[in-house]
C-alpha cells in the first residue's frame, strides 16, 4: 500500500474519530430532568356541545373573514368528537386531519404547534408517539386553567389553521 493510499484512508480515519469525540462530550438535552411535569393542565368536565358550537362558529367566521374553506372539529378532554363544520369546497382529506389535530391538542394538552417545533428541531422520538399529528392548527380549550377540549382546524397552510383555531378557542374562558 503506498503511502498517498494510507493517508487516503487515515486522515478521513482520524476526523471521523475527532468527530465522534466531540459528539460525545456535548451533553443530550433529553437527559436535562425538569423540577416540574411541563403541560401539566388537570382535567375538567367535558366541554358542554352549546360551547363547541361557539368555538367552532367563532373559527367559521374568522375563515369567512378571510376567505378560507375550511373543517373545523371540537373533541372533548378525552379526544371524542363534540362537534364539526366543513365549509363548502373545504378540502375533504382535511376532514379527519383536523379532528385529527383536535384530538392531538387534547390528548398532549399542548397545541400541536409545539409537537411540529420538536419534530423540526430534531425529536424524532415524537413521531413514534401513537396519535401525533405535527401541523400546527390544535389548540387546547381550558375553561379556569382545565383542560376541557381542544379545537382543531384543517384546509388551509398550517398558519391559516391557526390563526382560525385561535379565534375559536377565544371563545372559551
Amino acid at each position: 500500500m503506498s503511502l498517498k493510499s494510507v493517508v487516503q484512508v487515515a486522515v478521513p480515519a482520524v476526523l471521523a474519530a475527532f468527530a465522534l469525540a466531540a459528539a460525545a462530550q456535548q451533553p443530550n438535552p433529553m437527559d436535562v430532568v425538569p423540577d416540574k411535569m411541563p403541560n401539566d393542565i388537570p382535567y375538567g368536565a367535558p366541554i358542554a356541545l352549546d360551547h363547541a358550537q361557539a368555538a367552532i362558529n367563532a373559527a367559521l367566521a374568522e375563515s369567512r373573514k378571510r376567505g378560507w374553506k375550511l373543517n373545523v372539529a371540537v373533541v372533548d378532554s378525552g379526544g371524542n368528537l363534540v362537534a364539526f363544520a366543513r365549509q363548502d369546497g373545504a378540502q375533504l382529506a382535511s376532514i379527519a386531519i383536523s379532528e385529527h389535530k383536535a384530538r392531538a391538542a387534547a390528548t398532549f394538552r399542548r397545541e400541536t404547534k409545539a409537537i411540529e417545533a420538536g419534530i423540526q428541531a430534531g425529536n424524532n422520538y415524537l413521531i413514534t408517539l401513537d396519535g401525533v399529528i405535527g401541523s400546527r392548527g390544535g389548540i387546547p380549550l381550558l375553561e379556569g386553567g382545565k383542560l376541557i377540549g381542544a379545537i382543531g382546524c384543517s384546509g388551509g397552510t398550517g398558519s391559516q389553521d391557526e390563526v382560525v383555531c385561535k379565534a375559536g378557542a377565544a371563545t372559551v374562558k
